[in-house]
């Protein structure tokens, strides 16, 4: 008896692979009481490629809501983003939109 291939499945896979790539995912900055707007600002300008008034604005809703989304994009492009914040002792993580 051949077993027939799964046609439900090959496009499971492909649905899969295609979400992977649309740009679902989102950076998100939490607030804490030990960095400094300053600080906060200047690495979403650096990390983010924020303008200044983009950065303060982002950093104004991190304090008040205590997060923002502060850059929508695939995975692979974010990973790094966070990585940076993070090391530089700001609390973020990539959450699906």
């Amino acid at each position: 008896m051949t077993t027939l291939p799964n046609p439900e499945v090959e496009i499971l896979e492909e649905v899969v692979e295609d979400i992977a790539s649309i740009k679902l995912w989102e950076l998100v900055v939490y607030n804490d009481d030990i960095n400094t707007f300053d600080h906060v600002i200047n690495t979403l300008i650096d990390v983010c490629k924020h303008t200044p008034e983009q950065a303060e604005q982002c950093t104004f809703i991190i304090h008040y809501k205590g997060k923002c989304g502060v850059k929508s994009g695939d995975f692979e492009e974010l990973a790094p983003m966070r990585n940076e914040i993070c090391r530089r002792h700001i609390s973020a993580e990539i959450m699906l939109k």
